[in-house]
């Protein structure tokens, strides 16, 4: 059977974000490859080698007991990131002695680009997939690798594949040297877990919970509280469109607190739910409760909530960031294609209370929009689908690649 060794920071069953879980959805789906992961272990009560699905996780780094999201950026957890990048290619290249590894592939080129490219220079015949899944904006994440910039550069040019999500951070490969075959796959969702359908009363207990009153509208968000998901643009619209509208935060971050004190700043802090971490099998539920889905991202490498939310059947307000622009396509801006969304530009609160007050008003279109917008992820982005093309476009390519 052939072995395909993983780098990436984190792993299941904590602080995983859609990178990890893109791993074990595409993992779980190829039984015919094992795979092995070297990743960070921060929690001293996670073991050190485990085997979770398809993947034999072999954790390394500074660890303690239930560390919180905070811990991981005190000392001596935050320095698991940078040590990562030198650590994980001293494991890889321990490890191989013993595995015999067909592949590598490095989940995202910062951090885990690094220890895949110094493996790829020890063991040339070897070959090396890098996935491209980065969301904060490319200026940011190259000012972050400065320290280590010709490994970095390294990490591209010396790729046999790049498999980035979005056309965005295909033209990111070119721009950083790689001359090689790119294969653009997005991540997916479980399109039958968002588009099921429930029952009134779980939909009405959730409307409850959130306390949805007769002529309420529920905007919702599904994202980590930081800047470059613009949270604090949908605040600043509030005040611009009717007092029923009500924005539901679903999801925790650094900013929290920051954002509160902009909606009490603006007046509108009791239409703004913060509700927290909200569990995967719950999340549809949570959309259903809602009436249409926002995030006008800064920068985006894809946006899965974005495609979980049309599975849903909730219309989407976005901007078309980064790859954002490879689905959701808007009346004004993309009159030759398939509408599926509104779309809006970043920083733009006057914008997003326009599209608001266009879901409220429009729908007949809010009604075709959604079927277009969920049949197109049905027809692209379920995990089955994505799985099959790696297998085929990316693993079944190196596997066969001349020595």
């Amino acid at each position: 059977m052939r072995k395909v060794l993983i780098f990436s920071l984190a792993y299941f069953p904590k602080h995983v974000g859609g990178a990890e879980v893109s791993i074990k959805e595409i993992t779980d789906r190829i039984p015919d490859i094992e795979f092995h992961m070297i990743t960070n272990r921060f929690d001293s009560s996670l073991p050190k080698v485990e085997k979770m699905g398809n993947v034999l996780v072999h954790r390394i780094g500074f660890a303690k007991k239930n560390p919180t999201m905070a811990d991981l950026k005190k000392f001596p957890l935050n320095l698991n990131k940078p040590l990562y990048q030198f650590l994980a290619a001293w494991k890889a290249i321990w490890l191989h002695r013993k595995y015999k590894y067909d592949a590598v592939w490095a989940m995202m080129a910062h951090s885990c680009g690094v220890p895949a490219a110094i493996f790829k220079l020890m063991h040339r015949s070897v070959p090396y997939v890098l996935n491209l899944q980065e969301g904060d904006p490319i200026s940011y994440i190259e000012r972050k690798m400065l320290p280590v910039w010709p490994l970095f550069t390294r990490a591209f040019t010396l790729a046999d594949i790049i498999q980035p999500l979005s056309s965005y951070l295909a033209r990111w490969a070119r721009k950083r040297g790689f001359k090689g075959p790119i294969e653009i796959i997005p991540n997916a969702v479980h399109t039958k877990h968002f588009s099921q359908e429930y029952p009134e009363m779980a939909i009405n207990e959730i409307q409850d919970k959130l306390g949805k009153e007769m002529g309420d509208v529920f905007v919702v968000t599904t994202s980590r509280l930081v800047k470059k998901n613009a949270v604090d643009d949908v605040i600043e619209a509030l005040p611009k469109v009717p007092t029923a509208v009500h924005f539901i935060v679903l999801g925790e971050g650094p900013d929290e607190m920051k954002l509160k004190r902009l909606a009490k700043e603006l007046g509108v802090e009791k239409r703004v739910h913060f509700v927290g971490q909200v569990n995967h099998a719950e999340m549809p539920k949570y959309l259903k409760a809602c009436d249409m889905f926002i995030r006008p991202s800064r920068s985006e490498g894809f946006g899965a909530s974005f495609v979980e939310a049309m599975a849903a059947g909730l219309p989407v307000i976005a901007t078309q960031e980064g790859g954002i622009a490879d689905f959701l396509f808007d009346e004004r801006k993309d009159p030759d294609k398939p509408i599926t969304g509104w779309a809006v530009d970043k920083d733009s609160p006057e914008q997003i209370a326009f599209a608001i007050r266009e879901v409220m008003s429009r729908p007949e279109k809010v009604r075709a929009v959604v079927a277009t917008a969920k049949k197109m992820v049905e027809e692209k982005y379920d995990w089955d689908i994505i799985a099959r093309t790696m297998r085929e476009k990316v693993f079944n390519r190196l596997f066969t690649r001349p020595a």
